[in-house]
């Protein structure tokens, strides 16, 4: 069983930035990826962002280019958000997720973290 923990959540205005960050509790082996979601109220659980663990390709949901930046660390197992420009639509659950294989959509990661609140006031 993999623990996530997730940080860094708020209340920001808009326009202002946040810092989520994500560790995991497997310290011993290597993840095919990590990557962020989010889910506003009354919306599906939808992609903002993954990192490959090996390589760190980095892909984003086209709303969140060039104002987020998803990042790694691999010797702590922790993977980043820095969010920049946020708008009120960014509000949301900010989830955290690895998947050991590369099954694509949400049915592919294998843990979830139980996510931080993220709220931009406009």
């Amino acid at each position: 069983q993999v623990q996530l923990i997730e940080s860094g959540g708020g209340l920001v205005q808009a326009g202002g930035s946040l810092r989520l960050s994500c560790t995991a509790s497997d310290q011993t082996k290597n993840f095919y990826r990590m990557s962020w979601f989010r889910q506003a109220p009354g919306k599906e659980r939808e992609f903002v962002a993954s990192s490959l663990w090996i390589g760190g390709i980095r892909n984003y949901t086209d709303s969140v280019k060039g104002r987020f930046t998803i990042s790694r660390d691999t010797s702590k197992k922790t993977v980043f958000l820095e969010m920049n420009r946020l708008r009120p639509e960014d509000t949301g659950v900010y989830y955290c997720a690895v998947s050991y294989g590369s099954q694509p959509g949400i049915l592919g990661y294998d843990y979830w973290g139980r996510g931080t609140q993220v709220t931009v006031s406009s």
